[in-house]
């Protein structure tokens, strides 16, 4: 079943989500969440979707970058994003261990469709959690999954990208598309007049 994505605006996005118990998580309510979810994610088409994103505040999320959506990429766009299929998997009651290194590239999000904008974040990161069988895991990541992490993560405390995006290149999915989709970051940042995040 395809999940509503709410939008900018609704208060559950901008709280603190709450920590499952591996009861709960192993439970057969927090079993179909997250096959809605990867059903939701999937029609979208998104990289990762948060409960708080389909309504439901809990440390939750399913992250998928397949690899038939990277096929409109060319190599040296993939290489610059370090981009690469990540299969799917959920992360429940995440914390996370930036890298020092920052990188900046333009991200969407569901909640905020039809926009985007360019956001500096951590290059590696390392992720504590548990799986959707309640086991702990922990990930290293870096590049465009290290990205997707942080950017699901935010969603858990009640963060979008908004809050972290350059503002001066805030814009349409439409024109980012048009223009500067297959523009390297340092051509974009000149174009558009501001200095790497």
């Amino acid at each position: 079943m395809v999940l509503n994505v709410l939008q900018a605006g609704a208060a559950v996005l901008r709280q603190q989500a709450r920590p499952l118990t591996p009861e709960e998580v192993r439970g057969p309510a927090i079993q179909q969440l997250i096959e809605h979810m990867r059903e939701t994610m999937r029609e979208a088409p998104g990289v990762g979707l948060a409960a708080p994103q389909v309504g439901v505040p809990f440390q939750l999320a399913v992250i998928e970058d397949r690899a038939e959506d990277l096929l409109e990429l060319g190599a040296a766009r993939l290489a610059e994003l370090e981009r690469h299929p990540v299969p799917f998997h959920v992360i429940v009651n995440p914390t996370i261990t930036l890298g020092g290194e920052t990188v900046e590239f333009f991200e969407g999000c569901l909640s905020l469709a039809r926009f985007g904008a360019a956001v500096a974040r951590a290059r590696s990161v390392v992720v504590d959690c548990w799986n959707e069988r309640a086991e702990p895991v922990r990930i290293e990541a870096s590049g465009w999954y290290a990205r997707i992490l942080q950017h699901e993560i935010d969603h858990l405390h009640g963060r979008l990208y908004i809050d972290r995006m350059n503002p001066r290149s805030f814009m349409t999915l439409e024109n980012h598309h048009r223009y500067w989709k297959d523009k390297p970051m340092s051509e974009v940042r000149e174009a558009l007049g501001w200095t790497a995040g």
